[in-house]
């Protein structure tokens, strides 16, 4: 059973060995294929990439889910295996990928949870685990649909699930984490705009972050991850109101024009 990996690229020297070295089991064992499309990488990913025999494209952005859905349709296996740069295998999920596949009759994807980690920290509760993600599909089964900086896989038939995870080193420093949350708000304020949301509204730029706040905090049980926790879900709820805020900034821009 043949496996194709696909991932995007774009400055991941930090990350990208520890992925691809994750992934070997299953190339190895499935004659399978690494496929990197990079937007303009300045720093030694591509260099990596080669090391691992990756076959590498090189493609101006255009957006996360079209620049997904580029990587996963030059795949030749018979499943595709979606990762982001900053996310690995576990040693026992790519047995347990292997297994399914053998057995996965008429299925057309899996479902596979996810540990993130945030200052070395794995995040247990306040709704990031099991955190589950489709990512294994067969290949042609399914797309990436856009949903600002979180697109998802979107596919038509039964699914399964598998038991090991994902690691996802998402948020090694604090500095990485609050300009991510600015990028991802920006993309989110898109999103909103396109929803309705145009107008100054204290309510979503004050009071919808402080509940997201408390929500996630405490009846989520944020509060058992420690210190790391109650940063995680603090700047969390900045994010929120960066949306909002970004989102009534977009809609005064347009309406001025």
């Amino acid at each position: 059973m043949k496996i194709s990996v696909a991932l995007i690229t774009l400055n991941e020297e930090e990350n990208l060995s520890s992925t691809l070295e994750s992934v070997m089991p299953l190339v190895r064992q499935g004659q399978g294929e690494i496929i990197i499309v990079d937007s303009g990488s300045t720093d030694r990913t591509l260099e990596i990439a080669r090391s691992f025999g990756a076959k590498i494209c090189n493609e101006p952005w255009k957006g996360f889910a079209a620049q997904k859905n580029s990587a996963m349709e030059k795949a030749r296996g018979d499943w595709v295996l979606q990762l982001d740069a900053d996310e690995a295998v576990e040693p026992d999920l790519a047995t347990e990928i292997n297994l399914a596949l053998d057995s996965a009759r008429n299925l057309v994807g899996f479902y596979i949870p996810r540990k993130n980690f945030f200052l070395g920290r794995w995040i247990k509760h306040g709704g990031f685990y099991p955190d589950p993600k489709l990512r294994l599909i067969r290949r042609g089964a399914g797309k990436f649909e856009e949903y600002g900086a979180h697109p998802t896989i979107k596919v038509n038939g039964p699914t399964g699930r598998l038991k090991h995870s994902l690691i996802h080193n998402a948020y090694p420093t604090l500095r990485g984490y609050i300009d991510h949350m600015n990028s991802y708000s920006s993309s989110g304020a898109e999103l909103a705009v396109a929803k309705g949301h145009r107008n100054f509204n204290p309510l979503n730029i004050v009071v919808r972050p402080a509940l997201t706040f408390i929500y996630n905090y405490f009846l989520r049980l944020g509060f058992l991850d420690g210190r790391e926790g109650l940063l995680l879900h603090a700047y969390h709820a900045v994010y929120v109101s960066w949306k909002y805020s970004k989102a009534w900034e977009l809609a005064r821009k347009a309406s001025s024009v």
